[in-house]
């Protein structure tokens, strides 16, 4: 079983590297001027999410695990300094643990004492363990995912939503396993099924506000997270069970970000899931 410690792994030593961009994806200038925050930005999907932000023209700030993840976050900082627009600010990358509200208020304010604002919150950080039965569930394991999947969501939204204004996004990493479950991600599972009911909840207190709240429940895709968590024989059969019998790759989820924070695209989306899983069907 992989420790917290590993958590959520480290991107530059997988074989084979995530992708995190598609040599054919087209830039559109969809989020142009805009600042966005992502929390898990240094590998994975946020990493993708990181660079199609920077593609489309946003500011782009985002956190990683300190201790843990600079050469992840260093190669992450470096390639978007690469794709960003030239009239957009330089990227930064803020070292925090996130499972508690005094590191979340320092992200938020580091960002704006940086960028003056916020327009895009993605809350994406995410740790999981594997696990094959409740009684191995102890107090602390579960308070510590808890903190960093859904606590971290709480704490981020209260000190962005001072700085973000009408026509703001905010966008949450939660997973098709909240819909399908997992005998073996037992608490993992229970923190995505809790940002689904947070998604939907928070998206009817801001709708008045024009501050529209989404999430993404991607399939299996292939990031550190995984082969930070499962043994050599599971890591092969990652996303055989989805009907594409393949994992995703990371470039493949984060247009379902892009279309979500583009405001003149998803307008009449809140309180809304995404579901790109690979054709997986899960009734929601």
């Amino acid at each position: 079983m992989a420790t917290e410690q590993q958590q959520p792994g480290k991107q530059h030593q997988m074989d084979p590297m995530p992708q995190a961009l598609h040599p054919d994806y087209r830039q559109a200038n969809k989020l142009h001027g805009k600042v966005a925050l992502v929390t898990g930005g240094d590998s994975g999907i946020g990493r993708s999410v990181c660079y199609l932000f920077a593609l489309e023209g946003a500011t782009v700030a985002f956190t990683y695990v300190p201790g843990q993840e600079e050469k992840d976050a260093e190669d992450t900082l470096k390639k978007i300094q690469e794709l960003k627009s030239a009239d957009a600010k330089d990227p930064i990358a803020l070292p925090a643990d996130l499972g508690f509200d005094e590191n979340c208020k320092k992200v938020v304010d580091e960002v704006v004492n940086n960028f003056g604002r916020i327009d895009i919150l993605v809350n994406n950080a995410a740790e999981q363990h594997m696990t094959s039965t409740v009684e191995e569930i102890d107090e602390n394991r579960l308070e510590r995912i808890f903190r960093t999947n859904i606590f971290s969501q709480f704490f981020m939204a209260r000190h962005a939503l001072k700085h973000m204004k009408e026509g703001s996004s905010i966008i949450n990493s939660t997973s098709v396993v909240a819909y399908c479950g997992s005998d073996i991600l037992l608490d993992y599972c229970a923190t995505k099924g809790a940002i689904v009911s947070f998604t939907r909840g928070l998206a009817l207190q801001l709708v008045e506000k024009g501050i529209r709240v989404n999430a993404v429940a991607a399939g299996p895709v292939w990031t550190p997270l995984q082969v930070s968590t499962k043994p050599e024989e599971l890591i092969k059969k990652i996303g055989s069970e989805t009907p594409m019998g393949r994992a995703a790759q990371p470039h493949e989820i984060a247009p379902s970000y892009v279309f979500l924070a583009a405001s003149h695209e998803s307008s009449y989306f809140t309180g809304q899931v995404l579901h790109p899983n690979g054709g997986m069907i899960v009734n929601a």
